[in-house]
């Protein structure tokens, strides 16, 4: 093995390991990770102790968790930063607008990942900043997917679009045709397909040459939210946010 291969496969399983943490975890230990990964506990314990040493885990007792560096790199994302930095007015007054949890979120493969969160005074959401979720099964993945590239929405569909509520689409034919709704409406709805209860509107957000950088939703519970009367407010504000990004040509 060369050295160029064997710095490569040692990075790949230091990426495996702080792949392996989950959005609820607080602390993990080496054990527990090396079951998530698949590799030798030997392995995973000297890529903690590595890790620890750089100060991107931090440790707590026989466990780790996630450092602060990491925040700090992960700020420096020109993607991240930049539309997040444009969105927080906007987020802002469409929190106080609408009275519910604000979601700014982008595509990463066939997941959304959650870049801000700002949250309503009412009963907190389990949403999380850098959380993860099927895209197929949000609203603003859904946002995103309908005015996404035809391979990109492909590849959503080749990953089978997994069930994570009872409520969750799971037949292709009819996400295409949600997504086609999407696409006219310029507005998406989670009507309790990511988890019971939970439900959203969501609007694209998109740069000068009409790429889709992201979506803004609106989230509660289903007994605390009316969808008919934010889904307004949310795609008036994604509609701004997406006039400025186009005036700043920020893509």
């Amino acid at each position: 093995m060369t050295s160029t291969s064997s710095d490569g496969s040692y990075l790949h399983r230091v990426a495996a390991v702080l792949g392996a943490f989950r959005a609820d975890d607080d602390e993990v230990g080496a054990a527990e990770l090396a079951r998530r990964t698949g590799l030798p506990k030997s392995t995973v314990h000297r890529i903690v102790l590595a890790l620890v040493e750089e100060e991107l885990l931090e440790r707590r007792g026989q466990e780790v968790r996630l450092g602060l560096r990491l925040f700090e790199i992960g700020q420096r994302v020109p993607r991240q930063r930049v539309l997040r930095d444009a969105a927080l007015p906007y987020m802002s007054d469409l929190r106080e607008a609408t009275r519910q949890t604000i979601h700014l979120a982008v595509l990463e493969g066939t997941e959304v990942v959650y870049v801000e969160i700002l949250r309503s005074p009412g009963p907190d959401m389990p949403s999380r900043v850098g959380g993860r979720l099927p895209a197929h099964a949000t609203g603003v993945g859904k946002a995103i997917l309908a005015f996404s590239p035809p391979e990109v929405v492909r590849e959503v569909l080749d990953g089978g679009l997994p069930r994570v509520s009872e409520r969750t689409i799971t037949a292709p034919g009819l996400f295409v045709k949600e997504l086609e709704r999407i696409r006219r409406d310029g507005v998406a709805y989670d009507r309790e397909e990511s988890g019971h209860g939970i439900v959203c509107a969501a609007s694209p957000v998109l740069g000068r040459d009409g790429e889709v950088l992201g979506a803004l939703s609106a989230s509660g519970w289903s007994a605390r939210i009316r969808l008919d009367r934010v889904a307004p407010a949310v795609h008036t504000a994604a509609l701004a946010l997406s006039r400025t990004l186009g005036r700043n040509d920020h893509r």
